[in-house]
């Protein structure tokens, strides 16, 4: 099985040079493809990109909701709930009502250069393909399945892609005056998977979105694209605050469906619960020496459903069902390679907190990875085979392997040399690199993958692939 981090967290696969070539268009909406009449009759997405330069600090009613103190395990449900009621309207709108969302309208925005990966209707592209059943074996996921994502900046927020792309977005200014969010900035994202209820008994009576994709691990399909319906799992909502959340400046919180809530007023959106929220990496607790050690900066709703806490990250530090906090490991020990299958490897904080750019270096772009992987070794040009897919990472615990669990301001990049990007993963795992390869013609670092996630280009393992 392939390992699942190639497409997690607020990132996600990077598309072959192929499809980048075919658009040097920053504002593109869509991939070009589009359904005919016969097939879908509703609504496109349309970019939303007329980023504001300036905005007056917005009110921020879940510091109000802690008594503006800073966040903490005991407080940290009713700071959850404070920002699901800020952005309560607006996402109402967005997944229950798309014939009525306008997203310039209402103040939200999206990040440019995704073009060639976004389905023409709602704008989605593939967060991870494919998920295996195993990672959702106590929820009864019965077939793989693929999350499609589509992430939304506010107009506090959207002051920042402003900053870096201009009104061109062909020249970004990557400095960490430049990369930094104001106080209140809000980014959402929605998870949609291919699955329904008679393969995930979990996503009965969710909301149900038609896509027009190609990358469908459930069917298998991966050619021709195809009206599909998909359905709500996930809305992640995080939030620049620096007062209440002072080491990293930033909280997460991750909202799930759940079927066994009754619908409400607000129908399904009151069935959206919180999985947790989480502030800080908890660099004190070692959770592999010491699995029992408490996490401080860490809250995991106790009602949330099965499905969503079978995923959480190392340690349990936050994660959602999306975010590929899971993964096949290869670890060197004494009595030679040890694979372990669907380690918990990774966390919400963790994996943005690589997000980073070397923009003296642009091919080079994201020094470290999204999870704990073995760096080269001096000289080398990619990292030593772990053992294809599993993943080649440093032991649980180690100290190579704290270096992903660590507390650092979105001023302080994880690699000297790079700069910081304010835990912004769209910024520098999507959005960068694609801009990278349609104004330069040259592939990524990174490496590309095709339509199903395959690496096409270098992987961090080492592997090249035709």
């Amino acid at each position: 099985m392939k390992s699942k981090f190639i497409m997690a967290c607020l990132g996600g696969a990077l598309v072959s040079g192929a499809a980048l070539a075919a658009t040097a268009n920053p504002f593109a909406s869509n991939n070009g493809q589009i359904p005919t009449p016969a097939e879908y009759k509703g609504p496109l997405f349309a970019l939303s990109h007329k980023y504001p330069s300036q905005v007056a600090p917005p009110p921020m009613p879940w510091r109000a909701a802690i008594g503006n103190a800073p966040i903490s395990v005991q407080n940290a449900p009713r700071y959850a709930q404070a920002l699901k009621d800020a952005v309560a309207k607006d996402m109402q709108t967005l997944l229950f009502n798309y014939d009525n969302w306008n997203a310039a309208q209402r103040g939200w925005y999206n990040e440019p250069w995704l073009g060639a990966q976004r389905e023409a209707i709602h704008g989605m592209y593939v967060g991870t393909s494919a998920f295996d059943p195993s990672l959702f074996r106590v929820s009864g996921l019965t077939r793989p399945m693929t999350t499609y994502v589509l992430t939304y900046f506010d107009r506090t927020a959207a002051q920042t892609l402003s900053h870096i792309w201009g009104q061109s977005a062909m020249t970004p200014q990557i400095t960490t005056s430049a990369t930094q969010y104001a106080e209140g900035s809000l980014i959402v994202k929605a998870a949609f998977v291919t699955v329904g209820p008679e393969h995930w008994p979990v996503m009965a009576g969710s909301q149900a979105w038609p896509l027009y994709i190609t990358t469908n691990a459930t069917t298998g399909q991966n050619d021709k694209p195809t009206v599909t319906n998909t359905y709500l799992m996930q809305l992640d909502i995080v939030v620049k605050d620096s007062k209440s959340a002072p080491k990293t400046g930033w909280v997460f919180t991750t909202l799930v469906y759940d079927r066994n809530v009754a619908a409400g007023a607000n129908g399904i959106w009151d069935q959206m619960v919180p999985l947790g929220a989480q502030w800080g990496n908890d660099p004190q607790a070692n959770s592999t020496v010491n699995p029992a050690a408490p996490l401080l900066e860490n809250w995991n709703n106790p009602a949330a459903p099965l499905y969503a806490t079978e995923t959480l990250g190392w340690g349990e530090r936050l994660s959602g069902p999306n975010d590929g906090a899971m993964n096949d490991i290869s670890v060197a020990a004494e009595e030679g390679r040890v694979f372990l299958k669907n380690a918990k490897d990774s966390s919400c904080l963790s994996c943005h907190s690589s997000a980073q750019w070397k923009a003296s270096d642009p091919a080079k772009g994201m020094v470290s990875f999204l999870l704990p992987l073995v760096p080269p070794s001096p000289g080398a040009t990619v990292a030593p085979l772990g053992g294809q897919p599993y993943l080649n990472s440093p032991a649980p615990g180690s100290t190579d392997w704290m270096k992903w669990f660590q507390n650092r301001p979105g001023t302080v990049p994880m690699d000297a040399g790079s700069v910081a990007a304010d835990f912004d993963m769209v910024l520098t795992f999507k959005a960068l690199p694609a801009w990278y390869k349609a104004t330069t013609g040259k592939e990524h670092a990174l490496g590309a993958t095709d339509r199903t996630g395959k690496l096409i280009g270098r992987d961090y393992n080492g592997k090249q692939e035709k």
